[in-house]
């Protein structure tokens, strides 16, 4: 929200008229919870420029064009300046740069020579001081700036002018202002407004600094002096009043459309809005000044002479005024007359509808329309304004007559038309005032602070709220919707308490106040700090993406990673589905790698996946955590991979873990003799392995890249926190070194864990040291040879002990496997 300061403190007796001045008033209100984003001065590049006076006007002996000039810039400051203006004359007052001095554009004046002929500075247009001709009525767009030509300097006398002689011609001009940018929070919808502002910094000043400042709250006064009557003129009929609890209008005969005074287009210029003409920037300047949208119909378009509010027909065209054709339905709402729409409520209206330069009489409209209703409307057709943002955040229906009243004020003291007797108003159900239950006791004990009832008392009626402390309430004023409880109250105090003044403390009956890391959020560290140590770099990637991405990854029609939650308003096509699995994000952060020419990338992300669960969409979907590897550049060492799988595993203790071969056909964009499956005991853990060629080509990654995706709530499930020691073993141990020829497809885990099941507790430990293939074993045949520990923790083993355990191994591997002993 863009105030200018002008405008804002002029509803106070506040005085901020300097740059220090205005920059303490911005921080304070900053710190009263208004946050100022910044502080702009209008015109702020433009200086050393003044009034003066040519006095002489004669010919450039060099030149056909240029003249040179005897310019009075007041005191003893004479002046020569050569000037090829068209319009320069003795007499005139012109803003003049002087030597060093800074106009539109960065440029700096000096003096020099133009055909020979010295040149003491510059006298200035309307461009180069950055000013448009068009605010000043009668001045030339392509010359000099000539005070006595701009209607409003043509009745100052001589005297008057001479006066001016010397003053800084951006002040003499109007041109000059500050404008404080707010960043306004959306529950505080009084604040979109220069009143509320203007009440904001009032209040701030009086509580903050102890300068006494009040707020000047304005009361319209309206002069009917039209003979026709607003309710003659036109019906109005409200169909919908669950969507438009109030809908006020009145009429303005005999209207004379031309420009707005130079005070309401400045103000307007400054808030960031283009003035029009006057009808249509009294309807902005009210909505800026007290946050109520309104709208001017040319009542000759009102067919019918009513004006009905009701909801729009499904498949209605309405024009707005655009000019675009938008499609309405049964979900917005609709100004209409006996014959169709006229506006969009609450966003803008229609083309036909509009002011122009003929325009007898205007009905001016002030309503209160539904802030979701609006917001809807304006998202379906593309629209959203100034109005709609307003109507979005919820507005006050007291609020509403003020603005029309006031809307008929400034037409009368302008000129712009006669307001026509009484005012039309649908209020069926009048808005009740609202008791918030609270104590000083309890908003101090909220707070932590000691203040008195009298200081609560102060701030809360400043705010125009009405303080019952010995009943037990707080009535808040209509336009703060968003004091709804105790908490709000006390929040109001506290910021113009001042938050500096409240002391830190622990909490009531909290011995400790300290915090920690949760068990999960440990574990994510610890994964963290050990795939960095593996040379793997953390990225962050986005939840959502585009639904074309499981085409790229090859999946079937009825794949279930197919079905994700599709986003209801996605920011684009390519933000609308929640992700279902990692490989996407992680291999178009890789193909950004590539692209910038990194030869070798290695990066991981514990993020999230979406799983619809049977319950939705009652219920949200799965949040499913996933630790992802991903990298190319290692010339597709799977077992290398692996090993940073293996890596993180033991990094986080995990015990009884396993490795399956996946299978190819679930994942088609998976290497088919390249995919591993990870579990741990029972639970399935992920897969890791290297993506499909195919699936490389569509991301445009290298075929050597690997993959993994494993559950993050198997994984920390399973780590150790704090590992367990054992006693250093007091028997020796009895190794034996076994080798078994078996079918080359039967993996090498599966004979491994086979061997530790069967090998009972004195087995120790299990190692493979050797895989053969070749003519030895037979063609389709493999030799594994491990090196196997056996120990009791009671007693020395036995050569008994132990061949009965590889007894039973051996027996366990031909059963099973038809492995047989390697001779």
């Amino acid at each position: 929200m863009k105030a200018p300061v002008e405008w804002m403190l002029s509803y106070t007796d506040i005085k901020a008229e300097t740059k220090e001045e205005i920059h303490e008033l911005a921080s304070n209100m900053t710190l009263s919870g208004s946050k100022v984003e910044s502080v702009d001065s209008v015109g702020a590049e433009i200086t050393g420029v003044v009034i003066a006076l040519v006095t002489d006007v004669k010919p450039h002996e060099n030149s056909d064009h240029l003249k040179i000039c005897s310019v009075d810039a007041g005191g003893d400051n004479v002046l020569q300046i050569v000037t090829g203006a068209p319009n320069v004359r003795a007499g005139g007052y012109v803003p003049t740069a002087l030597d060093g001095a800074n106009i539109a554009g960065g440029n700096t004046i000096r003096t020099g020579k133009l055909r020979g002929v010295e040149s003491q500075g510059m006298m200035c247009s309307f461009e180069e001081l950055g000013l448009d001709a068009a605010d000043y009525p009668g001045g030339v767009g392509d010359g000099l700036i000539i005070l006595q030509d701009i209607d409003e300097f043509k009745s100052l006398s001589a005297r008057e002018l001479d006066a001016l002689k010397g003053q800084d011609a951006m002040k003499v001009l109007g041109a000059g202002g500050t404008v404080i940018d707010f960043e306004i929070t959306s529950n505080r919808a009084d604040c979109f407004s220069i009143l509320g502002l203007a009440r904001e910094a009032a209040v701030t000043e009086n509580r903050l600094t102890g300068r006494g400042a009040r707020f000047n709250c304005p009361s319209p006064e309206v002069k009917e002096e039209s003979g026709a009557r607003t309710g003659d003129l036109v019906k109005v009929r409200v169909d919908a009043p669950d969507l438009c609890p109030r809908y006020m209008a009145r009429a303005v005969t005999d209207v004379k459309i031309g420009p707005s005074p130079k005070w309401m287009r400045k103000r307007l210029a400054e808030a960031g809005v283009r003035p029009i003409n006057n009808i249509v920037d009294i309807t902005n300047y009210v909505m800026l000044e007290f946050g109520q949208p309104m709208h001017a119909f040319d009542i000759r378009t009102i067919r019918g002479g009513e004006i009905c509010v009701r909801r729009a027909y499904d498949g209605e065209k309405l024009t707005t005024l655009d000019g675009n054709e938008r499609t309405l339905d049964s979900s917005m709402l609709v100004i209409a007359d006996k014959e169709g729409g006229i506006a969009v409520a609450g966003v803008m209206g229609g083309l036909d509808s509009e002011i122009r330069d003929d325009t007898p009489t205007v009905v001016f409209e002030s309503a209160i329309f539904d802030g979701v209703t609006v917001r809807r409307g304006a998202k379906k057709i593309g629209l959203r304004t100034e109005s709609s943002s307003r109507f979005e955040k919820g507005l006050d229906t007291e609020t509403c007559a003020r603005a029309l009243d006031r809307a008929a004020e400034l037409t009368e003291l302008i000129g712009a038309g006669r307001v026509a007797k009484g005012v039309v108003d649908c209020y069926p159900v009048r808005k009740e005032r609202r008791e918030v239950r609270c104590s000083v006791d309890a908003i101090n004990r909220f707070i932590g602070i000691s203040a008195t009832r009298e200081e609560m008392e102060g701030i809360l009626t400043d705010l125009e709220c009405e303080t019952h402390f010995d009943e037990g309430y707080v009535i808040p004023p209509s336009f703060r919707d968003d004091l709804q409880q105790d908490a709000d109250i006390a929040e109001e105090v506290a910021r113009f308490y001042g938050y500096n003044r409240i002391r830190s403390s622990l909490l009531s009956g909290c011995e400790s106040m300290s915090g920690g890391l949760t068990r999960e959020q440990k574990l994510a560290d610890r994964t963290r700090r050990c795939l960095a140590g593996l040379g793997y770099n953390e990225m962050l990637t986005f939840s959502f993406g585009s639904p074309s991405v499981c085409d790229k990854l090859g999946l079937g029609m009825d794949d279930p990673l197919r079905d994700g939650v599709i986003i209801t308003n996605p920011l684009g096509e390519d933000f609308s589905f929640m992700r279902t699995t990692m490989v996407p994000s992680a291999l178009e952060a890789l193909a950004v790698n590539r692209a910038q020419r990194v030869e070798k990338a290695l990066l991981f992300e514990i993020s999230y996946v979406y799983i619809k669960t049977p319950a939705y969409p009652d219920e949200l979907p799965e949040h499913r955590r996933i630790i992802t590897m991903a990298g190319y550049g290692t010339g597709g060492d799977f077992f290398g991979f692996k090993g940073d799988v293996e890596a993180l595993l033991k990094e986080l203790r995990v015990d009884g873990y396993g490795f399956e071969p996946g299978e190819a056909g679930t994942m088609p964009y998976m290497h088919p003799g390249r995919l591993c499956r990870l579990t741990v005991g029972t639970a399935d853990a992920g897969f890791f392995g290297q993506i499909h060629p195919d699936t490389a080509a569509a991301f445009e990654v290298p075929a050597d890249t690997m993959i993994a995706c494993l559950r993050a709530d198997v994984l920390f499930a399973a780590a150790v926190d704090i590992p367990k020691n054992r006693e250093l073993p007091k028997y020796p141990a009895v190794t034996r070194d076994i080798a078994v020829v078996l079918d080359k497809n039967v993996p090498q885990g599966h004979v491994a864990k086979l061997i530790a099941e069967r090998g009972g507790k004195i087995l120790e430990s299990c190692r493979l040291f050797d895989c053969y293939e070749g003519l030895q074993v037979g063609p389709g045949r493999r030799s594994l040879a491990y090196a196997l520990a056996f120990r009791a923790p009671d007693r020395t083993l036995t050569d008994d002990d132990v061949d009965k355990a590889m007894k039973k191994i051996l027996n366990g591997l031909e059963t099973v496997y038809g492995a047989s002993l390697r001779e």
